[in-house]
């Protein structure tokens, strides 16, 4: 892990997503703008709509004045955004987790409260995560094909947000999915076979807290192929067990790959379904993959606490 001092950070921009997970965020830019304020820093804001928000974004970082970070106030999805905007540039992502998993923030131990996630404004260390190409998109926590890119795909097309809706609707497409065929080559070896579930893993864990890749990280240079094979019913209590700690590589039903690049084909398919971050797209297949060593500044808790945060 690579992680250099803390230092003033004074212009932040804040990019808010009205509708990441079910929180209500009518107070959100009042309860930030006062927050910074009282303690001597300027907060700005973005919003996203879904509507070319990556563009206006980059727009706005390459001819406002210089910002000093840039936080994600929402889900994966947002701090995913936020971090294609600032991935090769000076600039930090910081991560306000206000969404339905907050997977990325859970694997780089970003306090899940909002005054705790702001106090890394004062008390931080920057550490330079590896970001990666899949299919010719962008991504830096967790993609994936199959099972849980039909269930995200599902969850972005309802009305419900947060992980009860997520859980009622894995538990409805488990009854009738049907796993695929995947060939895989990479710069280690090939793999050939069915599988319930393929994920390319540059981190650990879903927000859902189950452990797809345990004793990797962010910054290693690497990632991984995560495959879980189709399993009988009596198998899951198991593996379930096994997702939730920390336990991935102990079941007859799950293998891993580590490599730098990849390319994935799935048998039949001229497209596929996947989850990058937490939202689902149809890509060509098959579908290229390549690792971006080193390329984006992150906020992330001191390694050695202590520091006092500054009061109003």
């Amino acid at each position: 892990m690579q992680t250099f001092p803390s230092g003033q950070l004074k212009r932040l921009l804040f990019v808010l997503n009205p509708i990441s997970g079910d929180i209500n965020k009518s107070q959100l830019r009042a309860t930030i703008t006062a927050y910074c304020a009282e303690r001597g820093r300027r907060a700005e804001f973005f919003d996203t709509t879904g509507d070319q928000d990556i563009i206006r974004l980059r727009t706005l970082l390459a001819t406002d004045s210089p910002l000093d970070a840039v936080f994600a106030a929402g889900g994966d999805g947002t701090v995913s955004l936020v971090a294609e905007a600032l991935a090769g540039s000076t600039v930090p992502l910081g991560i306000l987790p206000l969404g339905s998993g907050n997977g990325m923030a859970k694997d780089l131990a970003i306090p899940l409260t909002l005054n705790e996630a702001l106090g890394l404004i004062w008390q931080h260390d920057i550490r330079q995560l590896d970001t990666l190409r899949v299919g010719g998109r962008f991504t830096v926590h967790l993609a994936d094909m199959g099972f849980n890119a039909c269930v995200v795909q599902r969850f972005a097309e309802g009305g419900v947000r947060g992980p009860g809706a997520y859980v009622r609707i894995a538990t409805r497409e488990y009854a009738g999915y049907q796993p695929a065929t995947y060939q895989i080559e990479t710069d280690n070896g090939t793999w050939q076979g069915k599988a319930f579930m393929l994920t390319i893993a540059n981190a650990n864990t879903f927000g859902s807290n189950v452990v797809i890749n345990p004793g990797r990280a962010l910054d290693d240079g690497e990632f991984e192929i995560c495959l879980i094979a189709p399993f009988p019913g009596i198998a899951v209590p198991g593996l379930l067990y096994r997702l939730y700690t920390s336990n991935f590589d102990d079941s007859d039903y799950t293998q891993r790959l580590s490599c730098h690049r990849a390319r994935i084909t799935v048998a039949g398919a001229r497209q596929v379904l996947v989850q990058l971050d937490g939202e689902p797209y149809m890509l060509p297949c098959p579908v290229e993959i390549s690792l971006q060593p080193c390329s984006l500044r992150v906020l992330v808790p001191p390694a050695t606490a202590g520091a006092r945060l500054p009061r109003p």
